[in-house]
This record gives structure tokens, C-alpha cells and sequence, in this order.
């Protein structure tokens, strides 16, 4: 497959857009002389007829598009082991740089499913919350009902080092919920 991916849409057109029909003039057209392949007019054109296509074998947009290209090429083939892209210097070498580190960073995990283990453990604890609150409960009820623990997190509180966060349980509420 060959590809440029950006943030966003539009980025990756405008970033790759004269480089794709460059490449076509140049080297489909100029250099491998492939039958049928006439020089595109214009960058536009060049998107137009390469990567706005049904079917298209060329991907200009983001890594969201790039996953639901490689998902869409696995459903239709049964499935494969290895997808390779091609560099074909459409864009400029920061952003072609960027749009392999998007690859990496993106579009690799997803396909290879290293985001599920992520995401099962996001919805347990959502549908769980009410026992993380419960166990946090009992954490403090624990704290509180020891002397010295509850001696310790009072001057950790007032000395600041207890965490402080937006997050974090209020601790002051808490110890005074116990009592």
C-alpha cells in the first residue's frame, strides 16, 4: 500500500498532493512508461484519480483512514500477515518523517490489537466503580481505625505530602467521614 497520513485530512492532502502528482509525471509516466498512464493536469488531479477513487490502492488522510483502509483490505483478502508501505516522498521529509511516526504510534498498535487489553481494562473499571469506591472505603475505614496510621496521614496532610491531586480522594473529607 502506499500512503500519507497527517493529523488531519486536509493536512495530509496539502502536504502530499504535489509530491503524489510528481511522482505519477515523473516516474509512473516518465520513467516505468506504464501503458495508459497520461500526466496528471494538476495536484488536484492527481488526489482526484489516485486516492478518491473507489478501490483506490493509494491512502491520503489520517491514521484513522489508514486503519479502516488496512481493516477493509483484511476483510476483503481473508486476511494476511504483513502489510508494506511504500515511501514514495510525496510530502516533504518532516512530514513524511511524521507520518511514519503516526504509523507507528497509531496505526500499528490498532491493527495488531495492542489498544484491546487498554480498552477491556477502561470498561471494567467503569462498570465496576462502585467497588473501587467501596475498596477505597475500606482503605480509609483502615487507616482511620489504626491510631497510629490515622497520627501519620494527619501530619501528611498537614505537612503536605499527602497526594494532592484532582483525582485523588479528599482525604480530610474521608477521615472525617469515619469518625
Amino acid at each position: 500500500m502506499s500512503w500519507h497520513i497527517a493529523e488531519t485530512r486536509e493536512e495530509a492532502r496539502v502536504q502530499a498532493a504535489k509530491g503524489l502528482m510528481h511522482w505519477h509525471n515523473e516516474y509512473q509516466v516518465g520513467t516505468l512508461m506504464r501503458p495508459g498512464a497520461v500526466p496528471f493536469s494538476s495536484p488536484e488531479q492527481a488526489l482526484e484519480l489516485t486516492v478518491d477513487v473507489e478501490g483506490a490502492a493509494a491512502l491520503i488522510g489520517t491514521p484513522d483512514d489508514l486503519v479502516a483502509a488496512i481493516r477493509k483490505l483484511q476483510a476483503s483478502s481473508g486476511g494476511f500477515g504483513v502489510v508494506l508501505g511504500f515511501v514514495h516522498d510525496w510530502a516533504n521529509r518532516e512530514n513524511t518523517n511524521r507520518s511514519w511516526e503516526l504509523v507507528a504510534r497509531y496505526v500499528i498498535p490498532e491493527i495488531n490489537g495492542l489498544l484491546d487489553g487498554y480498552r477491556d481494562s477502561r470498561t471494567f473499571v467503569i462498570e465496576n466503580r462502585e467497588w473501587f469506591e467501596r475498596a477505597g472505603q475500606a482503605v480509609m475505614s483502615k487507616i482511620m481505625s489504626h491510631e497510629g496510621a490515622a497520627a501519620v496521614l494527619k501530619v501528611g496532610m498537614e505537612a503536605g505530602l499527602a497526594m494532592r491531586s484532582p483525582n485523588a480522594p479528599d482525604l480530610n473529607k474521608a477521615a472525617k467521614d469515619l469518625k
